[in-house]
């Protein structure tokens, strides 16, 4: 059996969890933080990919990195393809997973007692210094049930992959799709091989982990 699917899917999911983490903190910390015109709409568009069809995002997605998108005809002056190679994967798989990291960190935030944070302000600390010594070290379990939902959220993610990445075996392949490949080809017993080994990936690794740091997710 080709295994090519599997290695590729943690390939992309981990890239894009880095990816999420990099982005998404700051924005849980700015929305729990900060009291500003528009922090509605804000929340409201990170939330919208979870309830958004995954077509939906994956043709706005395509419009913006495709050959004659505005990102697209950019990255291609420099060289760079970015439409249907595994790097528009992780791009589909960040997007996707991007609102459950930042919906659990901005919890974790939004449960630490200001008055603590605002002593860290009152004795000369920068607002990045409380972020990194206060904040964070209070808020660290539900960043880290964000960062695992995330992660398997871009495990499984098909519908943006597929518009964005495409269906390439040996190229762009994923889990989910090479799963749905094998069920329209009628090679069940290769299906089911490949399904459950995504989920005891996902389970080991929720059960794992909520185990180690005692986090609930």
């Amino acid at each position: 059996m080709d295994l090519f699917p599997v290695w590729l899917s943690l390939r992309v999911s981990l890239v894009a969890t880095a990816l999420t983490v990099v982005l998404g903190i700051p924005v849980a910390w700015f929305l729990a933080r900060r009291r500003h015109v528009g922090k509605e709409m804000m929340a409201a568009l990170v939330v919208s990919p979870l309830v958004l069809p995954p077509t939906v995002l994956g043709y706005y997605l395509l419009v913006l990195i495709g050959s004659r998108g505005p990102l697209g005809r950019l990255l291609g002056r420099l060289g760079i393809e970015l439409a249907f190679t595994w790097r528009a994967a992780v791009l589909a798989a960040c997007v996707g997973s991007l609102p459950l990291l930042i919906r659990a960190a901005q919890a974790g935030f939004e449960s630490v007692d200001e008055r603590l944070e605002q002593a860290a302000r009152t004795l000369g600390r920068s607002e990045s210094s409380v972020f990194w010594s206060v904040s964070l070290p209070l808020a660290w379990r539900s960043v880290v049930a964000g960062v695992v939902l995330a992660f398997c959220r871009a495990f499984g993610d098909f519908g943006i992959t597929l518009m964005v990445a495409g269906n390439i075996p040996g190229r762009t392949q994923t889990l989910p799709l090479a799963i749905y490949d094998h069920v329209q080809a009628n090679a069940m017993r290769e299906a089911n091989v490949l399904a459950l080994l995504a989920v005891v990936a996902v389970i080991v690794l929720l059960v794992g982990v909520g185990r180690l740091v005692r986090v609930r997710y």
